[in-house]
């Protein structure tokens, strides 16, 4: 697994303090954490030593101002929200404790004190189920050893290196401990090691068929690497085991939904919101899946059912805003500024909300704060990540260095020569769901979705390795034997067979395999390449907009961005000189212009006779699980080329970094 960037070491004085508070001497730990303060006012540990020493001096209110600046700075720290729950446990203010407390164990679910404590006040309250949940996992947690419930608190504080070493220290020397292995498959899949993590959790499924944690996290990786036909089976196994229960229910509804069972899943979520009425998740899967097969209006009152049972459900906004055409109302836009604006809102529904607003704000044409949302969510979203565009701008150039004339010389005709294949790639919302919809609307093309197979295959050739370490791949490209090149190809066509329909070709649209053209190239020499391009501009304001749901980091920042759209230009114009003729560029702003000669151009590359459907592509059913799937179920419209230029007024760090591409690239509708 890769290493991860560890929080920097506290100041000895804050260490000190720590120990003082712990030998019970609140003063002299106070009187310590003011002297960090005074140096780094925003210092994580200090603030919290301060207000844990300010509580138990039976100064709550004081306390509660001091945990206000730490979830400023660190919004998902659980035991911030659980010091909060103590607070106004203090003060009285039962609500608002269950509040924090239900906030800290969803932010770390290693926190034993604040299970106990949600099992106390749900049973003061009467809620005798929720008391006895909250009563559960306590005593789960109590049965779990010490060192277990550190890796659990490590990984839910992103301290992943910390965590693995301290769990695979515990199997070294206590041997098959279903929670140890169950914990450590959830750090590789956070470290992006995902077949090490899938053989934990198969290893636990054939070992204890009956530990339901790690089987329902097998569910969920398989789905995760879209094996979803596995995935389904592995759901369906533990049927007679989970006896009924939602959390397994809701896992089955969404693998059915995964492999294309639209009825059955509807069926299974329809079921789920009967005896579970009260839950705001099932109401938002629900509408995920209502989106899914295109019954907009449904989908809509799933997600506003969804916010109603948890108002501050970030992601019921933003899913809202991310069907593209929901317009918000004005009592609506009150309720997300108010709940983005609480403290106690967690950092994931809080910058979910920033780019709901955003969108809403957009759509008034209140471009100044539209624009300051958009940036206050990237810059939430951009914290909680540990993306570098310098590491990314080296990712790419090793690309070009390693994929020339003469690799592909010598490893000429050695992949798997089926043809089945269209990859469409490029970057994000720059229109390759545009270009899917329309070679879907052909008879002889199954459309899929962004299918992570090269992506996963690159990952694998690069090995284990930490991230300062030297890349392996693409440097061992050369070394493969036609063997190996002919079977990665033959894998990749069995696996992707569980999304195709029956016809003789299949679209593989995601838009990061740009970075492995080179592989594959190698692997599959006779499938066919498109490159959805679109201006440069237009390209990077849309994907600041959006809120991915993985694997897009370079979007949250201008100059992140920016800086991507580059690096891609460049490798695409090395894979043109390297690979003469292999990928057909088309430039969104050319397809809306004239729609018919891009499809005739787009069929023509692969080899596909002419279809008056493709032209109609609108008029096409079929599932579409992207940001795009409202809009390529209408005619083509001209009016979102030129949004970005409603906020050009804040896009100068953009500009400068794209710089001479904005005349390279020239767009006649763009203002130089």
């Amino acid at each position: 697994m890769q290493d991860q960037t560890e929080a920097p070491k506290t100041d000895l004085a804050t260490d000190e303090a720590r120990k003082r508070l712990q030998s019970g001497d609140l003063l002299g730990a106070f009187s310590l954490t003011q002297s960090v303060l005074a140096s780094d006012p925003e210092d994580p540990e200090a603030l919290y030593i301060a207000a844990v020493c300010l509580r138990h001096q039976s100064k709550p209110e004081v306390a509660l101002e001091v945990i206000d600046k730490l979830l400023a700075v660190k919004p998902g720290y659980g035991r911030a929200h659980q010091e909060r729950g103590y607070c106004r446990r203090a003060m009285g203010d039962i609500d608002l404790a269950l509040q924090a407390f239900e906030r800290a164990t969803a932010a770390n679910p290693g926190l034993m004190a604040s299970w106990n404590a949600l099992a106390d006040l749900h049973e003061t309250a009467g809620h005798q189920v929720r008391a006895a949940a909250a009563r559960a996992q306590a005593k789960w947690l109590s049965g779990l050893p010490p060192e277990l419930v550190s890796v659990i608190s490590f990984l839910h504080e992103g301290r992943l290196y910390k965590a693995e070493r301290l769990c695979r220290a515990y199997l070294q020397t206590h041997g098959h401990h279903f929670e140890a292995m169950r914990l450590l498959a959830e750090i590789g899949v956070q470290s992006h090691a995902m077949e090490e993590a899938e053989f934990l959790l198969e290893s636990c499924a054939v070992l204890r068929p009956d530990y339901l944690p790690a089987r329902f996290d097998y569910v969920k990786l398989l789905n995760k690497r879209q094996k979803f036909e596995q995935a389904l089976k592995e759901a369906e196994a533990i049927g007679p085991i989970a006896q009924g229960s939602p959390q397994f229910k809701l896992q089955y509804a969404n693998q059915h939904l995964a492999v294309g069972n639209f009825e059955k899943a509807l069926s299974l979520y329809d079921e789920l919101r009967a005896e579970v009425p009260g839950d705001p998740i099932i109401s938002l899967t629900h509408g995920h899946a209502l989106k899914t097969v295109g019954r907009q209006n449904e989908a809509v009152a799933a997600y506003r059912r969804s916010y109603e049972l948890r108002r501050d459900l970030g992601d019921a906004y933003w899913s809202l805003a991310n069907l593209k055409t929901y317009q918000f109302s004005a009592e609506e836009i009150a309720q997300m500024r108010s709940v983005e604006a609480a403290i106690e809102t967690s950092l994931f529904d809080r910058y979910s909300l920033c780019f709901a607003l955003g969108k809403a704000l957009e759509d008034r044409a209140e471009y100044a704060e539209s624009f300051a949302y958009y940036e206050r969510g990237n810059q939430l979203k951009r914290e909680e990540l540990n993306y570098s565009a310098d590491r990314m701008q080296a990712d790419l150039a090793a690309q070009a260095k390693h994929g020339t004339r003469q690799l592909f010389a010598a490893q000429q005709g050695r992949g798997c020569p089926a043809p089945d294949p269209i990859f469409i790639v490029g970057l994000p919302r720059a229109g390759s769901t545009l270009l899917e919809q329309i070679l879907a609307s052909h008879s002889q093309v199954d459309g899929t979705m962004e299918l992570p197979n090269i992506l996963a295959l690159a990952h694998k050739l690069d090995g284990r390795r930490r991230v300062d370490d030297e890349a392996l791949y693409p440097g061992n490209l050369s070394e493969l034997t036609a063997d190996e090149l002919r079977g990665f190809g033959e894998t990749y066509i069995r696996d992707t067979a569980i999304h195709r329909k029956g016809a003789p070709f299949f679209i593989d649209k995601m838009p990061n395999n740009f970075r492995h053209i080179g592989l594959i190239h190698l692997i599959l020499p006779n499938a066919k390449i498109i490159d959805a391009r679109r201006d440069p501009m237009a390209c990077c304001f849309s994907g600041f907009k959006q809120l991915f749901g993985e694997g897009q980091d370079f979007t949250y920042g201008l100059p992140e961005v920016g800086r991507y759209y580059r690096d891609y230009v460049a490798l695409m114009a090395h894979w043109d000189e390297v690979l003469p003729g292999r990928v057909l560029r088309v430039q969104y702003e050319d397809v809306v212009a004239d729609l018919e000669t891009q499809v005739r151009r787009i069929l023509d590359h692969c080899g596909l006779a002419f279809e008056q459907g493709c032209v109609d592509f609108h008029a096409t059913e079929r599932a579409v699980r992207t940001a795009s799937s409202e809009q390529v179920r209408q005619p083509i419209f001209q009016s979102g080329l030129d949004q970005w230029q409603n906020f050009e007024p804040y896009l100068a760090p953009l500009k400068e970094v794209l710089g001479d591409l904005l005349v390279a690239e020239p767009n006649p509708r763009r203002p130089l």
